[in-house]
């Protein structure tokens, strides 16, 4: 497991015992993390990242104590991230720019869970974060390939190759059961139920999920495990479902390049991701008439408002099944002699219709 950056000396040589003030919070903040929250380690690391600002920031205001870190000091940090904060390379020098709005949000979150947790063990009396106004952003709507466009890419890896195999049944996996990619790359042989496609999966928080597949899915993923896995393996044992051509376990970032890759082939652009795939997954369940509560049972969301998000994506599918199946949704009702339709004569449509 990595171990994620300790924050820099914040105020030089002048700091008691001659290491950063902040060292003993930062530690106790990732073992809380770990312990308590019992984050995932990736998920872990990028809370802890996203901190990485605030720590040179308090290191550029040669802040030692956090009485002073204040309100003020909190809204000066947060117009630098948006401002200079970041230092990108470019053209053999290095600059400074804003980060993006999303990633400010982020880091604001993660600035607020922070400062809770220092007030809550009793470390400052207040939590400053508490009078400062919440960043609103406009609602991004994420990326879906169509019906079509997902069967030309799962479909892509059409050679009897160890690799080719491997990477269609990726492919339908990611399609298929709608997993994150972390999940897709943390999967064992014996996760996987053939006979009665479904697959355990470990998700965010270390919470334990079934998802399910379909028959090809299920095809392409027998073929791999007879075929192109031993040939992987070449003789060696490894625990993980996916294997690279050395029979290593597949990375993350692996697997992101290879749908990028059969992205491409399948003329798709470069921006398709794993996440796009399990996106579609959603939308195409909602699409097809599917409980909201169970696509976020499948999906294993925490709350269903992160669910909520593909609802949007699928409204002109929904109006369409509502058009066409709904009793009322054409008949124009008898209306009282002398009353113009609607009570007014203008038309009265379904919200979001």
């Amino acid at each position: 497991m990595t171990t994620p950056r300790h924050p820099p000396h914040p105020c030089g040589p002048g700091c008691p015992g001659g290491e950063s003030w902040l060292h003993p919070f930062y530690k106790a903040y990732a073992d809380y993390l770990l312990a308590q929250r019992g984050l995932a380690p990736r998920t872990r690391r990028n809370y802890l990242q996203d901190l990485a600002p605030l720590w040179a920031f308090l290191e550029k205001e040669k802040v030692c104590t956090w009485e002073g870190v204040q309100v003020p000091l909190l809204r000066r940090y947060l117009h630098w991230l948006m401002s200079e904060a970041k230092v990108v390379k470019g053209r053999g020098r290095l600059r400074r720019s804003a980060y993006a709005p999303r990633s400010i949000a982020r880091q604001a979150s993660a600035l607020r869970t922070f400062f809770r947790f220092l007030h809550r063990q009793g470390h400052i009396p207040q939590n400053p974060t508490a009078l400062l106004a919440r960043m609103k952003l406009g609602r991004t709507l994420p990326r879906v390939l169509d019906a079509v466009q997902s069967a030309r890419l799962v479909e892509g890896p059409s050679e009897d190759t160890p690799l080719a195999l491997r990477d269609r049944a990726i492919l339908e996996l990611l399609y298929g059961a709608g997993l994150r990619v972390s999940e897709l790359a943390g999967l064992r042989p014996e996760d996987i139920d053939l006979a009665g496609r479904r697959v355990r999966v470990v998700g965010k928080g270390d919470k334990e999920r079934i998802a399910f597949f379909g028959v090809p899915a299920q095809k392409a993923l027998a073929q791999y495990l007879k075929e192109a896995r031993p040939r992987l393996l070449r003789g060696k044992v490894s625990p993980a479902l996916f294997l690279n051509r050395r029979g290593e376990p597949l990375s993350v970032r692996w697997i992101e390049a290879l749908v990028k890759r059969w992205a491409v082939r399948a003329g798709l652009d470069g921006g398709v991701h794993p996440h796009t795939l399990r996106h579609s997954f959603a939308t195409h369940l909602l699409e097809g008439g599917a409980d909201l509560r169970a696509v976020q049972e499948l999906l294993g969301h925490a709350s269903p408002t992160t669910t909520q998000i593909y609802t949007h994506i699928s409204q002109p599918e929904t109006r369409r099944i509502y058009l066409s199946a709904h009793p009322r949704a054409h008949r124009q009702t008898e209306e009282p002699e002398g009353r113009a339709p609607g009570g007014g004569g203008r038309e009265r449509t379904a919200p979001g219709v």
